[in-house]
């Protein structure tokens, strides 16, 4: 299991080398959208320790985000899933769009997300936990079957209060390809950065630089069966750490705290972020005959 957390660490590094501090959460979203223009590069492991019957297993994903405008951001995922024992499998991709509504800041800051999911039953990324959550048990082979379609909603709630952030998301999904009902799923995180006032010298290693908190998140059945019972749930510790002016690296272990979570779920994340994409392009373009 050592040899499997610190392989999935080492595959993040190498996607990027060296920006504002990103937000620590990996479930939780914030009000806080990607600069217009600017292009975020992340790559990112969902690591599962086993209870007694199940296999360990790595679901690896790569997220490409872009700020179409300061209140709108739209993101493309692709993920995979490997288990020790098993096999490793392409389980599909995703396009997200948040919309913030108001330009100012407010209070509670609302935000509506809308993914459309192209993912089979082997997806184990669990960036959200909705319904039951992820099928732990069963093999690659009886899940890695045609892609569902599914339409994922999001609103999300967001303050700041000094210098905590206090978010909420409350999710709903419908699956177009299985007769599940529309199924349910929360998140609510807390974070704050060490400290707020930047040193004299620039440093890397100082306070300011590091961002901590925590997330709670799990799914709340369906229409069929509505309710918290009989679905993965968890508490995860979060950690951010500005590497350099573009990169961020992100870590949470967390805790499975139902029988259908996985007792240990462990996250890395390492960002780059691309400033001035679109005007780069633009520029291409502009110049082709």
């Amino acid at each position: 299991m050592i040899r499997l957390v610190t392989l999935s660490f080492w595959l993040a590094c190498l996607c990027a080398t060296a920006a504002a501090q990103e937000s620590p959460f990996f479930v939780t979203y914030t009000h806080y959208m990607e600069e217009p223009g600017n292009l975020d590069l992340e790559v990112s492991t969902t690591n599962g320790i086993p209870r007694s019957g199940q296999q360990a297993y790595i679901a690896p994903y790569m997220e490409f985000e872009y700020g179409v405008t300061a209140r709108w951001t739209s993101e493309i995922y692709l993920e995979g899933q490997s288990t020790i024992g098993d096999s490793s499998v392409f389980t599909g991709w995703r396009w997200e769009n948040r919309y913030k509504l108001f330009a100012r800041e407010h209070r509670i800051n609302p935000v509506l997300y809308l993914e459309y999911e192209n993912v089979n039953e082997a997806s184990r990324i669990q960036k959200e936990i909705e319904g039951g959550g992820a099928d732990l048990v069963s093999s690659n082979s009886v899940l890695n079957g045609p892609r569902s379609h599914e339409l994922e909603g999001k609103l999300i709630l967001s303050s700041n209060y000094r210098d905590w952030n206090i978010a909420e998301n409350f999710t709903l999904a419908k699956n177009f390809s299985e007769s599940e009902g529309i199924e349910f799923g929360y998140a609510f995180g807390v974070s704050r950065p060490l400290s707020s006032l930047a040193s004299a010298n620039e440093c890397r290693f100082c306070r300011e630089n590091f961002a901590v908190g925590a997330e709670v998140y799990g799914g709340l059945g369906s229409t069929l069966d509505f309710g918290p019972h009989g679905a993965a749930h968890y508490f995860a510790p979060v950690l951010s750490w500005t590497v350099s002016d573009n990169s961020t690296l992100r870590i949470s272990p967390g805790v499975g705290l139902t029988p259908e979570a996985s007792p240990v779920l462990i996250r890395f994340g390492l960002t780059y972020e691309v400033r001035g994409f679109g005007e780069r392009v633009s520029r291409l373009l502009g110049r082709r005959p």
